[in-house]
């Protein structure tokens, strides 16, 4: 595939970042080897996303069910997670690069939260090419607030039950702006969305690899390009 295909490339891209764990404990190395492994994934594929005009790229970083996970575990990759931003931010002002954030951002520790929100405000003037982290992020969670934020309306008169429609419901969300993605990618080999994007997900094409995260290099997401692009996508239609 190369860059100049535009008609055959998506708009947007999520990604499921599964299988740094596995990775690491493949190597009998500790859980969190495979994670601090997984951001180099992350710098290849936001370079691969500029070379191919990809403007918006989600990645699933944290989820509201990973809270259950081990203490340390989840301390380490807050520190990853604070880690990468502070990195990232040269390059990202450089490359004009827009991060955003969806999700309880309030349950993330302070160090993270504070490098999460000033990455946010350094680069909120950009708008071209957008990263968007999934963090403390659940569907279902993000769609049930969606819903009490419009029973209040109703109940205080702002809104009429007749008025409540798909486009109501979907400007409620995290990021009603933001495009439905086009290819939903998730490495690890697991077949299921993992409550990822559920509402955005509707009409999205689904790309399973057994390519762990950490191994997920250009050449797999090129190959993730190449199945979306041999793709029809009808909508419902007949073609």
């Amino acid at each position: 595939m190369k860059a100049k295909d535009q008609d055959q490339v998506p708009r947007h891209v999520a990604i499921i970042m599964d299988g740094n764990g596995r990775w690491a404990q493949q190597r009998g190395w500790p859980r969190l080897k495979g994670h601090e492994r997984g951001v180099q994934s992350v710098e290849t594929i936001l370079h691969a996303c500029k070379r191919f005009g990809i403007p918006y790229l989600t990645l699933y970083a944290f989820s509201t069910e990973n809270w259950v996970r081990p203490p340390l575990e989840i301390a380490g990759l807050m520190r990853i997670l604070a880690r990468f931003l502070k990195n990232r931010l040269a390059d990202m002002r450089k490359e004009q690069v827009r991060l955003r954030a969806i999700g309880r951002l309030d349950d993330l520790p302070r160090p993270a939260r504070h490098e999460l929100q000033r990455v946010i405000k350094a680069t909120e003037q950009f708008n071209q090419r957008q990263l968007i982290l999934a963090l403390s992020y659940g569907s279902r969670d993000e769609i049930t607030q969606a819903v009490r934020s419009i029973a209040r309306q109703v109940l205080s008169g702002q809104l009429a039950i007749k008025d409540i429609d798909e486009a109501l419901v979907a400007r409620h969300l995290f990021a009603p702006d933001l495009p439905d993605p086009d290819l939903l990618i998730r490495t690890g080999g697991e077949m299921r969305l993992s409550n990822f994007l559920l509402w955005q997900a509707s009409y999205t094409e689904l790309y399973i690899t057994e390519t762990l995260w950490p191994d997920f290099g250009e050449e797999a997401f090129i190959e993730a390009l190449k199945a979306y692009a041999s793709r029809r996508r009808r909508f419902g239609q007949i073609g």
